[in-house]
């Protein structure tokens, strides 16, 4: 399994797919479009990827933040719901503003992914609201352009230690996001 890549840009083609070059070895990724908009040929990235294997075919699908893979993993689980889904889903908003749409049982922000109709964004809300978390904010989610290219380092941190994107989220709902990464996962972890 490979868990992530970092390398070099190398290429940008269709509207979320990238090839980075790792030591001479170009892997292609599908990314979500926030991503893939966010990458600059030439430049070196990491990249948090799902591997699927399938009888005919291997993909990779990557993610700059392991926050925004885990919510992917957490679509794909979903019947019904593949891959390109999962990346349309991805592509609305940053990994964030989906968890959030998910925890308010918002079905027509993610009914507005390509490829998802209101049935199968119904059953993700069904399937996932009780998983992702509570939601930072209340209300209908909108549709978001990217504000910073940086993930959320210590939600990352805290699912990297082995917390569930549910109890990280928690864990960080009571913290100032003002403070430096460290302190935040200290005070999480103190909670």
């Amino acid at each position: 399994m490979i868990a992530h890549i970092r390398g070099k840009i190398e290429e940008k083609f269709g509207t979320n797919g990238i090839i980075v070059d790792v030591n001479g070895v170009g892997y292609e990724i599908m990314v979500p479009s926030l991503d893939f908009e966010a990458c600059n040929l030439g430049e070196e990235r990491k990249f948090y990827t799902y591997h699927q294997v399938r009888e005919n075919a291997e993909e990779l699908y990557g993610f700059t933040s392991l926050t925004a893979k885990k919510i992917f993993e957490m679509l794909i689980s979903v019947q019904g719901i593949g891959p390109k889904a999962g990346i349309a889903i991805m592509s609305l908003a940053e990994a964030e503003e989906v968890r959030n749409a998910i925890a308010n049982a918002d079905a027509g922000f993610v009914a507005k992914a390509s490829g998802v109709g209101k049935k199968s964004a119904e059953r993700i809300i069904v399937d996932l609201r009780d998983k992702v978390g509570v939601p930072s904010r209340y209300g209908a989610t909108e549709v978001a352009k990217r504000t910073s290219s940086e993930p959320d380092e210590a939600l990352d941190a805290l699912m990297a230690l082995g917390f569930p994107l549910k109890e990280a989220t928690a864990a960080l709902e009571k913290v100032d996001v003002s403070l430096p990464v460290e302190e935040r996962v200290r005070l999480a972890l103190k909670n």
